[in-house]
Formats: C-alpha cells, structure tokens, sequence
C-alpha cells in the first residue's frame, strides 16, 4: 500500500499507534490488525475499516442536458434499506429530473444549478447510517437567456 500508508513516527512515543491511509481505496476494505511489543508485554487491536464510493457515470465531465448517473456503494455488508440524496445540504425529491434507484440518482436533464456538492445517505438493516460526498461539476451555457447582447463601441463585451 506504499506511499498511500504512513505511521507518524513521533506519535508512537506518546503510545499513539495510527496508520493513516491516503487515499483510501475501494480494495482498501477490510480488518487490520495492530500489535505493539513492549517489554514482555504484546498488545493487539481489530479496526475494520469500511469503504464507501461515490461515482458518476458517464466519467467527468457531465455537461448540461445529457443525462448522468451518481452511484453510491458501500463495503458494509448488512442489506441496504433506503438511499437518500442531498444537494448542497437540501434533500432531493426523488421525482421529476431526479430519479432514485438501489444507491444511485439519475439525473434526467442536468443543468448548471445541479453543480455542487451531493452527499448520498445509506442506511442498512442493521441501523447503520454511512453517507460520502461528490462535488459535481456541469459543463454547459452559463449566459443570459437571451443569446444577443449589446455592447457599446469601444467598450468591453462578456
């Protein structure tokens, strides 16, 4: 897992025995294990680190008006009960341009004001809650509705 693991060396003199992971990595799932020899004395600790994806397809970049999809999995691995979406912290309607399926949103006919930051929620029959963030970025017109604009000679036109 080189270079993404490190252990920060000075933390291990306080009795702080952390691994860091960046980044982490879907096949990154799983139990680990940690054992600390001191003296005559071994101890040991479980963390199982679970992994949660957001992806979009098609691959970035999305442009305006062709439809996309955000997929959101988990490692976790009790049975999922309910997906919910936000967008920018306000939760979506799953209805009209948006369409909720088993942990994905389509989106139907993005547009510019569909870029930001979309989290998806899952919560699994074991009351578990896991939820990951995608920052979405839409490509497309960003101008005035009407495609004419006037500008004086000698000025400057955007």
């Amino acid at each position: 897992m080189r270079p993404r693991v490190s252990v920060q060396d000075s933390a291990l003199r306080n009795g702080n025995f952390s691994l860091r992971i960046d980044p982490v990595r879907s096949e990154d799932a799983g139990l680990y294990e940690a054992q600390v020899a001191y003296n005559t004395e071994v101890q040991s600790c479980q963390v199982e680190l679970g992994v949660i994806t957001v992806t979009l397809s098609p691959p970035s970049p999305a442009v305006e008006n062709k439809p996309l999809l955000l997929s959101c999995n988990s490692s976790h691995r009790a049975s999922l009960v309910e997906t919910r979406w936000f967008h920018n912290g306000h939760p979506v309607p799953t209805s009209g341009t948006f369409c909720s399926l088993h942990g994905a949103l389509s989106i139907l006919r993005p547009a510019i004001s569909d870029t930001g930051s979309w989290r998806c929620q899952l919560r699994y029959s074991d009351n578990e809650i896991i939820s990951a963030t995608y920052n979405l970025q839409i490509l497309g017109f960003d101008g005035p509705a009407n495609p004419v604009v006037y500008a004086a000679a000698g000025s400057a036109a955007d």
